[in-house]
């Protein structure tokens, strides 16, 4: 499973990472997702070490008996990144970077895409090679979710972005030991359904 985090504050620094924690709608959010994942058996379960992924996952492990493994190679593409924006806010205040988004010119990224795909979805392949018979989710990025489901539909690498994850959304993919690989569910948000939370850019909960 390849979860993305919840809704983050807005932070935005004249210098250093920006690195935002959960706002109070996405504390909520996770506290859903680890309650609909709690009748779920899970051998492992990692995450990025950003502070919007490790904490979404928190809710997902504290009643299991094992620890939080973090993963740095499935951070996002701007863990380095002075500011974050929610895109909800960027859109909601036609921001020139929204546009931006919009037409393929947005240029925020720190690090090569190429590079980005190499490091996310190898650091899934890992993961996966780690836990052959196992069930193990991993909290991480939109990017990061959008990197390996276009790698495995064999989209190339500009394609990265060709659908949005929703805030807390599971993403479900069968990983044969022969290397076989099917996405079995995507956007996956009824822990959402009723609960009025923001879930992304179309929709609420």
């Amino acid at each position: 499973m390849l979860i993305r985090h919840g809704l983050p504050i807005r932070r935005e620094l004249i210098e250093g990472v920006a690195d935002p924690e959960l706002s109070a709608e996405g504390w909520e959010q996770a506290r859903h997702l680890g309650a609909y994942l709690a009748s779920e058996p899970l051998d492992a379960v990692y995450s990025s070490p950003m502070q919007r992924a490790r904490q979404t996952a928190e809710p997902v492990v504290a009643e299991r008996s094992f620890d939080l493994v973090l993963e740095p190679d499935v951070a996002e593409f701007d863990r380095d990144s002075p500011e974050y924006v929610p895109v909800e806010e960027l859109k909601a205040a036609n921001d020139p970077r929204w546009k931006a988004m919009l037409d393929g010119t947005w240029q925020n990224e720190s690090e090569d895409p190429t590079l980005f795909n190499e490091r996310t979805i190898g650091a899934i392949e890992r993961i996966i090679g780690n836990h052959r018979g196992d069930r193990v989710a991993i909290t991480c990025h939109g990017g990061v979710i959008n990197a390996y489901l276009s790698h495995l539909l064999g989209l190339d690498v500009d394609s990265r972005g060709f659908f949005y994850p929703n805030y807390t959304s599971i993403h479900r993919i069968a990983a044969a030991s022969t290397g076989e690989r099917s996405i079995v569910t995507i956007n996956e948000t009824s822990h959402l359904r009723g609960t009025g939370l923001p879930m992304g850019l179309f929709q609420k909960g």
